[in-house]
């Protein structure tokens, strides 16, 4: 009997993590570009970063995903690390949301009625498919309020304040004043940062609490160490990113410890203080021995208010939090962020697929913006002439070249890991339209090498081209970097509007009317003895590898329309 009850309870813990897991991702596919939208207004100022961070960590109810997204922007530039703090300040309070709705969620009243119900009507929206991310929400927020009353009906029939040997470790545990604190603060950071859910531990702690077994000063303990575990995560992913994403990872443990020190200095009368609120004798090491409710919304109380007031107190001092974390890990020259490296995904899936596809959008981005610098260093190798920088400027071109190769693979690499999640259709739409992209910027970075090569030649076989020829390939190059520059506006933006679309079309056919006139005039040039064959296929190789760009970048412009106008 007791073995059938462990499981069960073990079981009921598993259903809570997987049920916040359908609904973080069921929402956050019913929010689709809003979340995109949201993401923007981080860069405002502190207070903005604050409230964009709790809302956000609210609605896909995961601080973890949040804070390791805001590493990834810091990482990448986009953030600085104040304002990466403050949006992580933001997350510390969104994900106090949890402990609320497991309050609601886990009252006296018997939720599975209720909970049946909506599971069929998941059910039937999923399979009828009138509205499927509906349909996921609400499966995923049944099976967390159905894993919630089976931990809570199943830790009543389990008798746990009646148990000896529990009482007795608890007992135990719960007699040697602050050091018990600290014991309890370690653990929850440890269970916390093993299981990677501090909701999970957080339904386990007001368990304890409710029925009678863990102290509330001890449970609160338990939330503080929660707090501390959670940081543990970002701070792994930050190990492989940039030097201000490791800081932003820091500031994040840093805030956090913070506030678990002054709490402590306060502690017996802060945990007094919340008891009152809600009418609950606090006697130290003892449990309370009040309605479960009540303990409940203890611990979500202190939760919140705990998380609220470290974030009034430390929002004022951003800049010397900024500071001290720069102080903690210092800048090393050798550990600049390379041409090499990804910027926003190379620590990895994001902890929902909807949030990493954001990141591959960015990651896109930076990929087409690669390739213009490209094409700005073939342009500069076409007017160098000091032998040696111009050696280097094709080396760099022919280093790009193979980061691109890089890039093109490991970003598919992660959209077809994120393709392995569950993703809504439009986001299974963007994942394919980004796989068309990143392959048409590869040979977009292929044709720019080629330029090079042909440009290389033309110099180690003293070719000279005639005013001319060099009026029309600069003319050439600035239709196709005017391209490539609208090409890469509207990536950054992941938009592109009817009228932009029409101009690209219209940019292309200009594009490709000018190379038939300059086939055109080749030939007759060359007829005309104005420059010999050698001369005329070296220009046309080149001329004919910029319409080829132009191509490539149409395509991706083309895709990138498709993704957002035929749905």
């Amino acid at each position: 009997m007791l073995a059938i009850q462990i499981m069960t309870l073990v079981g009921s813990v598993a259903m809570l993590m997987y049920g916040m897991k359908i609904m973080s991702e069921g929402l956050q596919k019913m929010a689709g570009s809003k979340l995109s939208n949201v993401l923007g207004t981080m860069t405002t100022n502190r207070f903005t970063g604050v409230l964009t961070g709790a809302f956000i960590t609210a609605a896909v109810q995961s601080s973890t995903a949040t804070t390791v997204m805001t590493v990834s922007f810091v990482s990448a530039g986009i953030l600085s690390l104040a304002q990466a703090i403050s949006v992580i300040m933001g997350a510390n309070i969104g994900t106090t949301f949890t402990a609320w709705i497991m309050v609601l969620g886990g009252g006296s009243f018997d939720l599975r009625l209720v909970v049946y119900t909506t599971i069929i009507l998941a059910v039937a929206l999923i399979h009828y498919k009138r509205n499927t991310d509906l349909g996921e929400f609400l499966m995923g927020l049944s099976l967390m309020l159905l894993g919630l009353t089976t931990l809570k009906i199943n830790a009543t029939e389990m008798h746990l304040d009646q148990l000896a040997p529990v009482r007795n470790f608890f007992v135990a545990t719960s007699s040697w004043g602050y050091g018990s604190y600290f014991l309890y603060l370690l653990v929850g950071g440890i269970l916390t940062f093993a299981v990677q859910s501090s909701a999970a531990i957080m339904a386990i702690t007001m368990t304890l609490c409710s029925t009678h077994v863990l102290p509330i000063d001890m449970g609160i303990s338990l939330v503080l160490g929660e707090n501390i575990g959670t940081t543990i995560t970002s701070n792994i992913v930050a190990l492989s990113a940039s030097v201000q994403a490791r800081r932003a990872a820091m500031a994040h443990l840093v805030f956090n410890l913070f506030g678990v020190v002054w709490v402590l200095c306060v502690f017996r009368l802060f945990v007094g203080t919340v008891c009152k609120l809600w009418g609950v004798d606090f006697t130290p090491g003892v449990p309370s021995d009040v309605s479960p409710d009540k303990l409940n919304a203890v611990l979500a109380t202190f939760h919140t208010s705990f998380n609220v007031i470290n974030t009034l107190i430390l929002i004022g001092f951003v800049p010397l939090l900024e500071r001290l974390v720069t102080m903690i890990i210092p800048s090393k020259p050798e550990e600049k962020l390379t041409d090499s490296q990804l910027h926003f995904i190379s620590g990895g899936l994001m902890s929902t697929s909807e949030l990493s596809i954001l990141q591959a959008w960015k990651e896109v981005h930076v990929f087409a913006v690669r390739t213009q610098r490209m094409l700005g260093m073939v342009h500069n190798m076409l007017s160098e002439e000091d032998a040696q920088r111009f050696d280097d400027i094709f080396q760099r071109v022919e280093k790009y070249e193979g980061i691109c190769d890089r890039m093109e693979y490991e970003i598919a690499q992660y959209l077809n890991q994120v393709a392995d999640g569950r993703l809504s259709d439009q986001s299974k739409h963007e994942v394919h339209k980004m796989l068309r992209i990143v392959s048409e910027l590869e040979s977009v970075g292929d044709a720019n090498y080629n330029i090079a090569r042909f440009i290389r030649h033309k110099r180690e076989n003293n070719i000279t081209y005639t005013d001319k020829l060099n009026k029309n390939l600069e003319m050439m190059l600035y239709l196709v970097s005017g391209a490539e520059t609208k090409m890469v506006e509207a990536l950054e933006r992941v938009n592109i509007t009817t009228d932009e679309f029409l101009e690209m079309t219209n940019m292309e056919k200009e594009i490709n009317n000018f190379r038939d006139e300059l086939k055109s005039q080749n030939m007759q040039y060359i007829t005309d003895k104005e420059y010999d064959y050698t001369t005329g296929v070296n220009y046309m190789d080149i001329i004919l590898e910029l319409e080829k760009m132009a191509d490539y970048i149409i395509n991706v412009e083309e895709a990138l329309y498709e993704h957002k106008h035929d749905k």
